[in-house]
């Protein structure tokens, strides 16, 4: 349990960081991210439109010209 506890302190100071750099792309939206990437892998991207969309909305909210 040690390792969790290790793995989550330096979370908040990432984060922290984050509000002094402009937030990258690559790690904008992770919760629409992942479940997109794992439909696109498991299904194909012809049947992940709504996903594919829910990503790019969250994108658009958080500044990104998509």
């Amino acid at each position: 349990m040690s390792l969790a506890a290790a793995s989550v302190e330096p979370i908040p100071a990432i984060q922290g960081s984050e509000e002094k750099k402009p937030l990258k792309p690559c790690c904008a939206c992770p919760d629409t991210k992942k479940v997109r990437d794992a439909c696109i892998i498991e299904k194909g991207e012809e049947n992940c439109t709504g996903l594919i969309e829910a990503h790019k909305d969250c994108m658009r909210a958080l500044g990104f010209k998509i």
